[in-house]
């Protein structure tokens, strides 16, 4: 973690010492009541660990943390890169009989050994000793080969102690005992190996022709047969319109993670109570095959609840009512799930439940237990806290048709997000739906229930001040520690990585520099008074280059905000393209006197954009760009109270901010009129000059929609993710409207899309 950081201006700033001993209490770490701990001082890019002991507890404290590497046999997990060698440590009892394989992921491993083990030789050389808990040590190394393939893999260690031949020792259960002083005859010792491409592939023809697409807030996309809600029926119309009226070429849409399974839910697809389960929020009932099999009463009650959901009143609404929606849609699917299906269907659920393994039947426990007890299991009694005690065996038990049904709903709307990702392709899309993957969970949720021991406790994920929050945010999620990550083979980010590539042409990664660092914030602080931890960023990146390339998926990483040197280059190398904003490429301009200080930004011209991005005009953090372009952006925060200068002084800097975009546009013969509408089509114009592989372009835009869909750093100040998509006017608007208008087509074809080359 990190005693100092250097903010979003380029000044240095110190962590408050409380706030360093509130996180790394938060990672089970006891600091001294003095201790100064230190992890990493950007200024310097130093990324090694220090801690300056100023007292004999503290120099207690930092030997346990030089002393914890030779407490384990071999690291928990050992990432690698697909051809190229990895030299691995290993520390046994001074010497010990010691063998070394790697078992591939396609081959069984039992307590005798992997069916086909790859034997590693220790490496020549000066092994290092130490004294560890009384018990000589030494340090071997082996060399896991360039050759290995690409996969989730495991290496086994066989300590045999000094004096006991390997062949007389018995060998014993695998273990994850890590202390030495517990190795006795033929002990067993397992980690996870994690062998990746060094690079995620460019998808074929990208190279050649970037990739255009729309970006949607799915629960805005409401049509005439919506519930209240745009829901996946509504992603397949709006996949195959763009794709054969627009010639787009991907969906980007919202978190669709799942939410509370029983209202109240909470607005926000950012703060998900998991991100390995989708959101049966989104599903259309009668497109499921059961509803067809309904008897004709039940069938008209399931078609009464969606007339009563799809009434002009809720799908004109200035306001998305989820928890009507959602309530409407709960009755109905308890009418289809009743009905028994087809045997080959039957069989395919069975599968899907077997697939899914524990994780799937605890996500359905949690779901069962908050229908009883309510969604914060912070709350439920102590015996049913911990997701593996007998009280949660029991209740499973009593409620077997219950968790069934919650196991039910991922099923079937996981055959609607695959049903929309071929719409897409049908439609003539090269990439098809783009996920949106979200940086953590709901505090009381339930992956913090399922996955309690992974998370830090009483601190919170957010951002330091910047410029365009000038407060600094809490997001209000507890983040995964890194040592758990590892401990578990970072199995929990390669199962939320899966969720999210899941039937889909790729996925957009919210804050990836949380991938290296994240910002926490402890309980009861102010943003202000955050820090950054760090995480292995090569495990991470591993993880997401391994999964991404399996599913042949693009991956698109947001990295606004404060970032650390050297952060996007590793993303590029790796494959994963970054995200450029129009209103955020901006220049300092010295002009003739080379003071850059006192220099107004420029635009960046579009032609210096990354290839490896994303592009756009805007993005869901900021107003569309009609709105932009008059500052409501500046209004709301100004009523919101979440400015920190003049109000004047502000609209002075975003009014000069957009002249000179729209100077530019106009400079380059874009700009064929001032209405909103040419605006938006010049902004768009302009932005297609760049070499980036992926552009994007809001729905929001192509209605001339003025409101913001989130205010960041807001709660229940501002209505954040429950604004319908509406016209310049405020006038909601469904996707008949949409479709009818003439603004998209006139963008796509700026972009190169219809009309364009």
């Amino acid at each position: 973690m990190a005693t100092g950081y250097t903010d979003a201006h380029g000044v240095h700033r110190d962590v408050p010492e409380r706030t360093v001993r509130a996180v790394l209490a938060a990672m089970g770490i006891g600091a001294g009541s003095r201790a100064d701990v230190a992890a990493e001082d950007d200024d310097h890019d130093d990324d090694n660990a220090a801690t300056r002991a100023t007292d004999t507890d503290d120099r207690a404290a930092l030997e346990e943390v030089r002393l914890a590497p030779w407490r384990r046999v071999i690291a928990p997990t050992v990432v690698a890169t697909e051809g190229a060698t990895r030299v691995v440590p290993i520390h046994v009892p001074l010497g010990a009989n010691v063998t070394v394989s790697a078992h591939l992921e396609e081959t069984p491993f039992t307590t005798a050994g992997p069916a086909d083990p790859i034997p590693l030789l220790p490496l020549s050389g000066d092994r290092i000793q130490r004294e560890v808990d009384g018990t000589p040590m030494e340090q071997i190394s082996v060399s896991v080969p360039g050759d290995l393939p690409a996969g989730w893999h495991r290496l086994r260690v066989v300590v045999v102690d000094p004096g006991v031949s390997p062949t007389d020792a018995a060998t014993t259960a695998l273990t994850d005992t890590s202390r030495p002083d517990g190795a006795h005859p033929g002990t067993t010792y397992t980690a996870t190996l994690l062998v990746a491409p060094a690079s995620i592939p460019v998808p074929a023809g990208l190279d050649e022709r970037r990739a255009v697409g729309l970006a949607a807030q799915l629960y805005q996309v409401r049509s005439a047969t919506s519930w209240g809600m745009g829901d996946l029926a509504d992603l397949m119309d709006l996949a195959t319109w763009g794709g054969r009226e627009l010639g787009a070429d991907f969906v980007l849409v919202n978190p669709m993670h799942a939410g509370e399974p029983f209202p109240p839910v909470s607005p926000s697809p950012y703060l998900p109570t998991t991100r390995r389960f989708a959101s049966p929020l989104y599903l259309r009932p009668e497109l499921l095959p059961e509803y067809a099999d309904l008897p004709e009463s039940e069938r008209a009650r399931v078609d009464e609840l969606a007339g009563l959901a799809a009434g002009t009143e809720a799908n004109r609404s200035d306001l998305l009512d989820r928890d009507a929606s959602w309530a409407a849609k709960v009755d109905a699917l308890r009418l289809v799930f009743a009905v028994p299906c087809k045997p080959d269907r039957a069989a395919e659920f069975d599968r899907f439940v077997r697939d899914g393994g524990p994780g799937l039947r605890s996500f359905a426990t949690w779901c069962a237990l908050a229908g009883e007890y309510g969604p914060d299991w912070a709350n439920w009694t102590t015996d049913l806290r911990d997701p593996g005690s007998e009280a949660v065996d029991r209740f499973a038990s009593a409620h077997t048709e219950e968790i069934e049904f919650h196991q039910w709903l991922q099923w079937v709307t996981g055959e609607q997000r695959a049903r929309a990702q071929r719409s897409a392709l049908d439609a003539g899309m090269r990439l098809g739906i783009l996920h949106d993957l979200a940086v953590g969970v709901h505090p009381s949720g339930a992956d913090a229930w399922s996955l309690n021991r992974s998370l830090a406790r009483r601190v919170s994920v957010g951002a330091p001040p910047d410029i365009y929050n000038q407060r600094g945010q809490d997001w209000s999620q507890p983040p995964l520690r890194p040592d758990a990550l590892a401990d578990n083979g970072y199995r929990q980010f390669r199962d939320i990585v899966r969720a999210a590539l899941r039937d889909a042409g790729g996925v957009r990664i919210d804050h990836i520099l949380g991938l290296f660092r994240l910002w926490w914030i402890p309980a009861g602080s102010p943003p202000t008074d955050g820090t950054y931890v760090h995480y292995d960023s090569d495990a991470m990146l591993a993880v997401l280059t391994l999964e991404a390339s399996r599913a042949g998926a693009v991956v698109v990483g947001e990295d606004l905000g404060t970032v650390a040197p050297g952060v996007r280059e590793s993303l590029s190398e790796r494959g994963v393209l970054g995200a450029s904003v129009m209103w955020f490429e901006q220049t300092e301009d010295a002009g003739e006197t080379g003071d850059t200080d006192s220099a107004p930004a420029r635009p960046l011209p579009p032609e210096e954009y990354r290839r490896l991005c994303m592009a756009s005009v805007t993005t869901h953090d900021l107003a569309p760009t009609a709105g932009y372009i008059d500052l409501v952006h500046v209004d709301i925060r100004d009523e919101l109270g979440q400015l920190t200068r003049d109000v004047a002084d502000e609209r002075r800097d975003a009014a000069a901010e957009v002249a000179g975009f729209v100077s530019d546009v106009r400079e380059r013969g874009l700009l064929e009129g001032d209405s909103p509408d040419d605006l938006i089509v010049a902004m768009h114009a302009f932005l297609a000059t760049s070499p980036s592989l992926l552009l994007t372009v809001s729905l929001a835009d192509l209605v001339g929609d003025r409101r913001p869909v989130n205010m960041p750093g807001t709660s229940t100040e501002y209505p954040n993710w429950s604004v319908p998509l509406a016209d310049a006017e405020g006038r909601a608007l469904l996707m008949e409207d949409v479709v009818r208008s003439g603004l998209p087509k006139r963008v796509f074809a700026a972009v190169g899309g219809v009309g364009g080359g």
